[in-house]
């Protein structure tokens, strides 16, 4: 009986981190309730201290699906992180217009927009918070009417969110130079990715492309732009082409070690590959408040271009590294015994060979390999 309401406890905890749950806020701001989805990642219940980043999704109706789509396919091959998705259902009604409404002289939210932008600043996402463990990076997604409303964000001294995929937006007035001169004096990092196609309907693309041109002149290290307009695609199909492209250049700091930065980055480094990967984890962290133990693939790149530049004295700095990431692992004392294997110390070669049998197994370092390295090294030491 036990054994089948462990089970039955299981199956109720993975379809609700699997599935998406729909919640209704009673909003001050807006006078009514609003309803909306929130699908939490597959990890959320392992570890109670894990945050994850926080992605709002305008129009959540008909973006929520395929952005999940995106995000659980770049996840599986650990390319993109596990997010808390919150999608906005604002089709009923035509809410989507009116959620988005600004004053056609001064630019800005008006009226029912100014409720919405309320509602979303100091309501929900302060609810977010409140009950789901929601790391400091944000992201809200639009398309057209919402995207142009996601804009407004930027116009705050401390923008609400620290990411924007906005997907062929209408513009409010001035809206092209405006966004250009907040983006270049918001002192936090700020992640915007803008898309269009030559489909796209013509009022908003003159437009759309005179921002680009203006971000583009912008010389910032806080701001990471991208910029795509698709071919062959429509006002409504530059979306499917757009939301990977932008979440793997918000998220491109957070991918394993590629071939490709491997080969052209690590490898023609004269020096220093262990202060190469702690930097690429720092930078994760400091940029999407991300923190996560070092890959084991991400280690074995850096092992691969210690040896092929014969640089072994290195291996002492990614020891220390590896005991710091897996305490309880063979991987420090592998480092260890194989630098002073190539320096053709065996005696300690063999030392930290042996060392490595009594801990625990990882990735393809086993105990019948550390056995057989050590034999190895007792016979050079005859």
């Amino acid at each position: 009986m036990k054994i089948y309401l462990k089970l039955a406890l299981a199956f109720f905890a993975f379809n609700l981190y699997a599935q998406p749950q729909t919640e209704v806020y009673s909003s001050k701001k807006l006078g009514v309730d609003r309803e909306f989805y929130v699908k939490l990642p597959s990890s959320y219940g392992k570890d109670k201290n894990q945050k994850f980043p926080l992605m709002i999704i305008l129009d959540g109706e008909y973006l929520f699906e395929p952005i999940q789509g995106a995000l659980k396919f770049g996840n599986y091959w650990d390319d993109l992180p596990e997010v808390i998705l919150v999608g906005i259902n604002q089709n009923k009604n035509e809410e989507r217009y009116a959620d988005s409404e600004y004053d056609e002289e001064n630019g800005v939210p008006y009226e029912t927009g100014a409720a919405f932008f309320e509602f979303l600043g100091t309501e929900l996402v302060p609810y977010l918070e409140k009950n789901y463990r929601v790391a400091p990076f944000k992201i809200v997604v639009g398309h057209d009417t919402t995207a142009g409303f996601a804009n407004f964000y930027l116009y705050k001294d401390n923008p609400l969110f620290d990411a924007y995929i906005i997907l062929s937006p209408e513009l409010a007035p001035d809206m092209e130079t405006r966004i250009a001169e907040r983006l270049n004096v918001i002192p936090k990092n700020i992640y915007y990715y803008l898309a269009t196609a030559d489909g796209d309907l013509k009022k908003m693309q003159d437009r759309i492309n005179s921002l680009d041109i203006n971000i583009k002149n912008i010389k910032k290290e806080s701001l990471f732009y991208k910029f795509d307009s698709f071919i062959g695609a429509s006002h409504y199909s530059l979306v499917l082409h757009a939301i990977p492209n932008a979440l793997y250049h918000f998220f491109s700091v957070y991918q394993p070690i590629t071939t490709t930065e491997f080969n052209e980055k690590i490898v023609k480094l004269e020096y220093g590959y262990v202060e190469y990967l702690s930097k690429k984890y720092e930078t994760l962290e400091k940029s999407l408040n991300i923190k996560m133990p070092i890959r084991l693939n991400d280690f074995k790149a850096i092992e691969a271009a210690i040896l092929k530049n014969k640089a072994y004295n290195e291996f002492d700095e990614l020891s220390i590294l590896a005991r710091k990431h897996y305490p309880k692992s063979m991987l420090a004392d592998y480092h260890l015994a194989l630098m002073y294997e190539k320096k053709e110390d065996f005696k300690r070669a063999q030392k930290y060979y042996i060392s490595a049998f009594q801990k625990e197994p990882i990735g393809d370092l086993n105990k019948d390999m550390m056995f057989d390295k050590s034999e190895e090294m007792k016979q050079q030491l005859k």
